[in-house]
């Protein structure tokens, strides 16, 4: 039940990078026992002030008072002794260490640990929460999946009393995300305080009690959540109009295959079968860590195929990777999009340039003034934020970082497209022209759409395969509806007949 008292207040909180203005001037409450929802599009500023919350950043200006007395968070440890926990969309963990040892990192103060208790703690507590997850098993071999579960667990191991879950469902399966939901109302019952971060708005309604609405960096409205009846109703006061999240998918008569895989076998696949035609989207389904990301990492030719085969655009796995065009070819949209899609410490000029460099050269020379006409132009097509050539990647909320990443290889008008969660982060206005955006790119593409949003994948695809184990257990039309209810089942690798 929640206090008179809150206990987090944000007053008058600004923030400012170079040009930019994050936040400006914002007054928040949070109140033990309410769960306080976040909403905004993207760069509206809601993870730079939780990132000041729970002391990753210094505000310019303003006040933080816990239990009504003011504090000042100088660094995470600060606010984690204040009981201030944050699970944030690009994952701190470290790669080399394993899952039991990221979630005791900086947590304990024996200066022995036992791996062998360590592992049993995690586990136990991994169950507790419905989570299935190795603690052996060691941060780089895991699916994103995977990683978002490892950064709930270091939350929950340290009892946190106010938690901000930042976009904490993005890269979570239905299951996982109703299980994460009764481990939040629960917390909330014994009173915690937690913030919720989240696009999805049926998300929202489900579970605030509060809802807060950023826009540019102010706070547009405050409400308690009885008062809204409707997802389309908060889409309206968040972005100003109608959002319907609807595509125009006008029929395309599928076309020469672009995309064959064979019997792809080893690193977690077992045999893998299917092929993608120009002119459609193939939406692959499935629990995260049933081989979504070895068989994107082998056709992306981050790594060579074990066994089997894969042939693209016509050409087998090797010949097509030793003589890569930059245009007509195959673009690849990361999941990873901050670690792998781009460079944190470059601008959105030379991150543009990672993959379409071959267009602004003549000679031995970069024609950069070129490509900076050109990028300002997408920027001001796929409104990103901020509109500046000279931002560097890590400036961006992580939606804005996605449409970056969807301009460029766009730009490059390509005959085959990886989509692997391509609108993981993004505000529903976003989420919808990236979906059109697919759907006008399938005129001249094939299209591989891996999601775990299944509304994604039955809007988008024209076929439909479902991963589990390493292989496709069953391929199907995307109106074959008697083959969509059983997903769920095919995603838990039960029987479909």
């Amino acid at each position: 039940m929640a206090t008179a008292e809150p206990v987090i207040r944000l007053e008058g909180i600004s923030k400012s990078f170079g040009s930019v203005q994050a936040n400006q001037d914002i007054t928040l409450d949070v109140h033990q026992g309410r769960i306080l929802a976040l909403l905004g599009e993207n760069g509206a500023g809601k993870s730079t002030l939780m990132s000041i919350l729970a002391g990753q950043l210094q505000p310019d200006s303003g006040t933080i008072s816990h239990a009504g007395k003011p504090v000042v968070f100088t660094n995470t440890d600060k606010a984690i002794q204040s009981g201030i926990g944050m699970v944030y969309q690009h994952f701190k963990l470290v790669d080399a260490m394993t899952v039991a040892e990221n979630v005791f990192l900086g947590a304990s103060d024996s200066v022995w640990l036992r791996h062998k208790e360590m592992n049993t703690e995690v586990r136990q507590l991994a169950e507790k929460y419905g989570m299935s997850i190795d603690p052996e098993a060691v941060i780089a071999d895991l699916s994103m999946g995977e990683k978002q579960q490892v950064e709930i667990l270091k939350l929950l191991h340290r009892k946190s009393s106010i938690l901000i879950f930042d976009e904490p469902t993005a890269v979570l399966t239905p299951k996982e995300s109703e299980a994460l939901f009764a481990t939040m109302r629960q917390m909330v019952e014994m009173g915690t305080a937690i913030v919720f971060i989240s696009h999805k708005l049926e998300e929202v309604l489900s579970l605030a009690d509060d809802i807060a609405i950023l826009k540019r960096g102010r706070v547009i409205d405050q409400l308690p959540k009885k008062s809204v009846h409707s997802t389309a109703e908060l889409a309206r006061r968040m972005v100003g109009r109608a959002v319907l999240l609807e595509v125009d998918k006008e029929p395309v008569e599928p076309r020469q295959i672009v995309l064959k895989v064979s019997s792809l076998t080893g690193k977690g696949l077992k045999g893998a079968d299917f092929e993608v035609r120009q002119g459609e989207v193939f939406g692959i389904v499935g629990v995260a860590g049933n081989g979504q990301k070895p068989l994107v990492e082998t056709i992306c030719g981050l790594t060579s195929p074990k066994k089997g085969s894969v042939r693209i655009l016509g050409l087998e796995w090797k010949q097509f990777f030793s003589k890569q065009n930059w245009e007509q070819t195959l673009s690849y949209i990361p999941e990873d999009r901050q670690g792998l899609a781009t460079c944190p410490g470059l601008s959105l000029l030379d991150n543009f340039l990672l993959t379409t460099r071959g267009g602004f050269v003549r000679g031995p020379w970069l024609l950069k003034k070129r490509a900076g006409a050109t990028v300002n132009k997408l920027i001001n097509d796929f409104d990103i934020r901020p509109p500046d050539l000279d931002a560097l990647a890590w400036q961006l909320s992580g939606g804005n970082l996605q449409k970056m990443v969807l301009a460029r290889e766009f730009y490059r008008r390509p005959r085959l497209i990886v989509a692997e969660q391509p609108t993981q982060g993004l505000d529903i206005a976003a989420a919808e022209d990236v979906w059109n955006l697919l759907m006008k790119a399938r005129e001249q593409a094939g299209i591989l759409l891996v999601t775990g949003d299944l509304s994604e994948a039955l809007t988008l695809s024209d076929r439909i395969g479902v991963m589990y184990g390493g292989m496709l257990v069953e391929t199907f039309a995307a109106d074959d509806q008697e083959r969509i209810d059983k997903i769920p089942e095919m995603m838990a690798g039960l029987a479909t007949n």
